[in-house]
């Protein structure tokens, strides 16, 4: 069976792989749109897990001003390269990065930076980590994916560590 260039065009623009992961993740697939979808994803954790121990000493800090000016935001997001920092993909994923933020109040980059005393206070720590940590938050332009799925497709695409260091929200009126 062949993969048609529309197919691969698809999958391409729906995941912003390269052509030639596309093609091969659709022949893998069989065709099959949603397993190729997934099977992309799957390569990107791979990808990145392999490149998380790269030391990344460069990025950018992000501001995002939401409409009203009553909610700000500044996430500082790094990479291994300046290349890599100022690159098209990279600069939308850190304006996303904060733009979601000022939506979605996280309180913590990541389960592991939840003090275990608040984390024992919880009904249910599951859902407190979903909703408190931004890289296990439904990313609000697509809540089919996570922020750290996001990210894992980001670096599979740039081919380098990358990760959200830190982040601080205002919101007027807000302690």
């Amino acid at each position: 069976m062949g993969i048609s260039v529309d197919e691969i065009r698809e999958l391409r623009d729906a995941t912003s792989c390269g052509i030639i992961e596309c093609k091969k993740a659709l022949e893998e697939a069989g065709g099959d749109f949603n397993k190729a979808k997934d099977i992309l994803r799957q390569r990107g954790l791979e990808i990145a897990a392999k490149k998380s121990a790269r030391a990344a000493n460069q990025g950018r800090i992000e501001a995002y001003i939401h409409l009203g000016a009553k909610i700000g935001v500044l996430v500082e997001v790094n990479c291994e390269t300046d290349f890599a920092a100022n690159s098209e993909e990279f600069l939308r994923f850190a304006k996303d990065i904060a733009m979601h933020i000022a939506a979605c109040a996280p309180k913590y980059v990541k389960k592991d930076d939840v003090p275990a005393e608040i984390l024992s206070q919880q009904p249910d720590a599951q859902i407190f980590i979903k909703e408190t940590c931004l890289m296990e938050q439904p990313f609000v332009r697509d809540v089919g994916i996570t922020i750290q799925d996001y990210l894992n497709t980001l670096v599979a695409k740039i081919g380098e560590n990358i990760f959200i260091n830190r982040f601080i929200r205002y919101k007027i009126g807000e302690a």
